[in-house]
Parts: structure tokens; C-alpha cells; sequence
């Protein structure tokens, strides 16, 4: 069935068309948001799009086969709604983006043409330019379980089955100041060792990230007091701006053990053997009975 109304379709092979192109953004929180690049409002389908006459959109590809397509979105941050800090948080990663093709003298013609999602996006001298990739990106993607040392859960999820409510695990506090480009002094978290929240995850209680999260990369004891390290590209917090912050875990056994006390769901596979066994060959002396290798 055809994706394109009778009406839509004898538009489209008339000699003169009023053709332009929307985008219906839906983030993974699930705001979504409308993009024109008309030059007036328009609403299609019961959803308003707001004019960005600096849209530009590159060639669309559609291959055969299993080759990735993408297309990009290239446009201004001159939209209230698209703040350059949110884009900075992430917030934009891996949101849906659904583009029409509308008649924008009769918006109700219009036709669904491409589903796809925002890969990457690199932003340069207040602009943006959004990649939009096909569904068939997804397979270019690692997918299933490799075998490794390493857990391959997250902390807390069904399969680790650790329970993130215990307070051992959980702290709250507030920014002192900044130390370094990437680096806070908090307050509150006196009463933990020195790596207990690295690998966590921090989230924003107060100030003017709240609602945001972020890894952190390191927690550590100085002089000055409690240090914690950020990922170098986040937007950093101010004095006073409160936190709330859940531990750690690098995904190794021992941690998983002595830290956790879990590891019977240790989720990888830490008695792997290593290079020397898998290319080792029968020699004299030798023990080969078919016995394991790690007890």
C-alpha cells in the first residue's frame, strides 16, 4: 500500500509543486519537538512544526543490500528548544527522528519518507550537523555476548541483581568548587573510600544541570578534600549545586566479589584461559588428563 494519498500523489506529478520537508524529533526521555524548513509554522497530522529557515538537509541515500545509509541534518541553534548544552549533555544521542514530506499549502497532504536515528552529532561556530542513520546501521554494531574476562552487565540491572537501594551504595552532597578543567570538591561523601563512586554515575539534584547524569571517572581522597573527576566533555556543575551519586563497579571479578559480594552473577568469564593456552601443544612433563585448567 502506498505511502502516498491520491491527492498527495497527483500533487507531486503536477508541473508546479509547494513541497518542503518536516522532522519530528522524539528523544529518548520521550520530548519530542518539530522542525520545518519552511519558512512559516505549519501542523501536520496534529503536531506543530516550527519554522528554521537555516535547515539544510545533504543527499539522501537509499542502497540495496545491507550497506548503512544516513543522511544529515545540518541547522542553526537559533531554536529555543535546541540548546547547545543539551546537545553537550547528550540529551539529542539516539533520539528518533521521523521526516515528512509535506504540501505545505495543504499540510494535510503529506507522507512519511524516512525513520531514522541520531548517530552523531558535531557542533562548530553555533551549528549543528546531525547524522541521521538508517535502521540497517544497527548491524554494523556489535550485538550478543563476547567472551571475555569482564562482566558485561550493568551494575544493578537483572542480571547483576545487586540491589542499588542499599545506602552503602548510595550518596548524596554538593559542589564546592571546581579544581580543575574536569574536576569538582564535593561535600558529603567524607564517610566513603577513596574509588568507591568510580565508574558510578552522578545525577544532578539542584543547580543548572538537575535532571542530568554523568560518569564518573574517578573518585579520589586529597588534601583538599573529596575529588571528583568528570568526563572531560561534560558541562560542569557550579558551587552549590547538589548530587546524588550510586557506586562503581569496573567489571572485574574481584571487584565483584569483595566489593559486592556478588559473584555468583559475575556475568563474564574470568578463568578464560589466556593466549599461552589456546596455542599451547602436547610437550613431555606435561599434564594433559582433560582436567580444568583454573580450579
Amino acid at each position: 500500500m502506498s505511502a502516498y494519498s491520491p491527492a498527495f500523489r497527483a500533487h507531486l506529478e503536477s508541473e508546479c509543486t509547494t513541497l518542503c520537508h518536516c522532522w519530528r524529533v522524539t528523544r529518548r526521555d520521550g520530548q519530542s519537538f518539530g522542525f520545518t524548513d519552511h519558512d512559516r509554522a505549519l501542523t501536520v497530522d496534529g503536531f506543530a512544526y516550527e519554522p528554521q529557515s537555516g535547515f539544510a538537509t545533504s543527499e539522501a541515500r537509499a542502497s540495496l543490500g545491507m550497506a548503512a545509509d544516513a543522511v544529515d541534518v545540518e541547522g542553526a541553534l537559533s531554536s529555543d528548544v535546541i540548546a547547545e548544552d543539551d546537545i553537550a549533555g547528550g540529551l539529542f544521542d539516539g533520539a528518533t527522528v521521523q521526516t515528512l514530506l509535506v504540501n505545505w499549502q495543504t499540510p494535510a497532504q503529506f507522507a512519511s519518507i524516512r525513520r531514522a536515528v541520531i548517530g552523531k552529532i558535531v557542533r562548530t561556530d553555533g551549528r549543528f550537523v546531525a547524522e541521521l542513520e538508517s535502521v540497517a546501521a544497527s548491524l554494523d554494531r556489535p550485538n550478543g555476548r563476547y567472551l571475555r574476562r569482564t562482566c558485561d552487565a550493568r551494575l544493578g540491572d537483572a542480571r547483576c541483581g545487586v540491589n542499588m537501594s542499599a545506602g552503602a551504595l548510595n550518596g548524596r552532597g554538593a559542589v564546592v568548587q571546581q579544581t580543575a578543567p574536569a574536576t569538582i570538591r564535593v561535600s558529603g561523601l567524607g564517610g566513603f573510600a577513596a574509588g568507591w563512586f568510580s565508574f558510578g554515575e552522578i545525577s544532578w539534584t539542584g543547580g543548572a544541570l538537575q535532571g542530568r547524569s554523568a560518569i564518573v571517572v574517578d573518585h579520589r581522597i586529597a588534601s583538599e578534600g573529596v575529588l571528583i573527576a568528570l568526563p572531560a566533555d561534560e558541562a560542569m556543575p557550579g558551587p552549590g549545586d547538589t548530587f546524588s551519586i550510586v557506586a562503581g563497579c569496573d567489571k572485574q571479578f574481584a571487584t565483584c566479589k569483595a566489593k559486592f559480594s556478588n559473584p555468583v552473577n559475575f556475568r563474564g568469564f574470568p578463568h578464560l584461559p589466556g593466549n599461552d593456552a589456546a596455542y599451547g601443544y602436547v610437550t613431555g612433563g606435561g599434564q594433559f588428563d582433560g582436567g580444568p585448567i583454573v580450579e
